[in-house]
């Protein structure tokens, strides 16, 4: 057994306590087919080396074909709600790992063909370029002793939910609309806002963090967040004042949007102005080696422009948190934040650098769980497959948390 390596326990033992882990938080799916099928896959992606796909699993695990057969109905077509599992596991290791951060992300998925659900040529911040792939918004706890998926969406593009004879042959239920990945996203974070985990600020980069509405639903779920945006938003600045106008006359129609006092500004044109007092040294991420990181921040009150010019909303303060290296002719990252005006810098500064961790989650995830690894072309299949690999993570994870045992002197 892999894991046995990796924690230095005996294999008999530690499957032991992977059967007594997959059966307590399996328990909530309503067959006992369904569970034992869940335990054989978890088992041969925590145990088995190599490809994680079904046919060369259950080879390595000595199955029946009437083993791959029920364990490819499992996937493919049971109707079992993958939110079940993954909120069981969620409970059980997420207030383990001292949760300090929510990360959302997208990972591309590369795939030959065109039948797989989502599939196209698009672009992947994975790859670094334009491929042939599958796209999935997650969202990952991020602690301080571990991380934990929390929810798979399958990005579906605008072609595939308007291509009917496509979407049956993919099992896409009727019910599944196109969504953008902030969207996406929104959903993830409302669905773990209401399951027994700790809330944490929710931290994203650009393609969400510039998505007004994306940052407005987390408000509007009374939700934190840290996210990302480019250099050119805009905003109105710390002097900015609104007020609702007057109305046209004596008939006119009584005015209800505040109105800014001056123009907005980007981002960096903000940055470039503020003096050099409002430049703060913070520690701003640890490293796996345990090294504290240092940079230079400032922490300036704004309001963001889109909501207010385009969507007539009224107007809200965020915390636009600027990063500028020392020796840099210009500022690096930007993001905006909701958290309190009284909130320490400290913190803010480490939030904004603390979203680099979920790469070391996608690792695991690819290089050791086979997350990229399915190969059905079932759009509930592949929600299933991520929910079991979330399962087979959640495993790994709080077995990184036991005590051990001190060795005999």
């Amino acid at each position: 057994m892999e894991a046995a390596v990796a924690v230095g326990v005996p294999a008999v033992e530690l499957r032991d306590r992977l059967v007594a882990f997959v059966e307590g938080v399996a328990g909530r799916l309503p067959l006992r087919r369904q569970r034992e099928n869940a335990l054989l896959y978890v088992r041969g992606l925590v145990e088995q080396g190599g490809r994680k796909s079904l046919q060369p699993t259950l080879f390595r695990l000595e199955q029946t074909p009437a083993c791959y057969e029920s364990l490819q109905q499992f996937l493919a077509d049971s109707p079992w709600p993958p939110e079940l599992l993954i909120e069981a596991c969620v409970e059980r290791v997420g207030p383990q790992i001292g949760v300090v951060g929510w990360v959302v992300d997208d990972t591309g998925i590369v795939k030959d063909g065109k039948h797989s659900p989502g599939v196209k040529r698009q672009y992947s911040g994975t790859l670094g370029k334009i491929g042939n792939c599958q796209i999935t918004v997650s969202l990952h706890a991020v602690g301080q002793w571990g991380t934990l998926p929390l929810g798979w969406r399958l990005y579906l593009p605008e072609e595939w939910c308007e291509d009917l004879p496509r979407r049956r042959k993919a099992k896409i239920p009727v019910e599944v609309g196109f969504r953008t990945k902030p969207q996406l996203a929104g959903d993830l974070c409302e669905q773990a806002a209401g399951w027994e985990l700790p809330v944490a600020p929710i931290l994203a980069d650009c393609a969400y963090g510039e998505d007004a509405g994306f940052r407005g639903r987390l408000a509007q779920l009374e939700l934190e967040y840290v996210v990302a945006v480019r250099a050119e938003t805009s905003v109105y600045g710390p002097e900015t004042s609104f007020a609702v106008p007057e109305r046209n006359g004596p008939v006119g129609r009584p005015r209800t949007v505040a109105r800014p006092d001056r123009k907005p500004e980007s981002v960096r044109a903000l940055a470039k102005r503020l003096p050099s007092r409002a430049w703060k040294t913070l520690p701003c991420r640890t490293t796996s080696e345990a090294e504290e990181i240092e940079s230079r921040f400032a922490f300036v009150r704004v309001v963001a422009t889109n909501p207010v010019r385009n969507r007539h909303q009224s107007p809200r303060q965020e915390w636009l948190i600027i990063e500028w290296r020392k020796g840099e002719e210009t500022p690096s990252d930007y993001w905006l934040s909701n958290l309190s005006e009284d909130e320490p810098a400290e913190r803010l500064a480490r939030l904004a650098r603390l979203r680099w961790t979920v790469e070391l989650d996608y690792r695991q995830l690819k290089g050791e769980l086979g997350l990229d690894h399915y190969e059905g072309r079932s759009y509930r299949g592949f929600h299933h497959h991520t929910a079991l690999v979330t399962c087979a993570h959640a495993f790994l994870t709080e077995e990184r948390l036991r005590p051990r045992a001190p060795r005999p002197a």
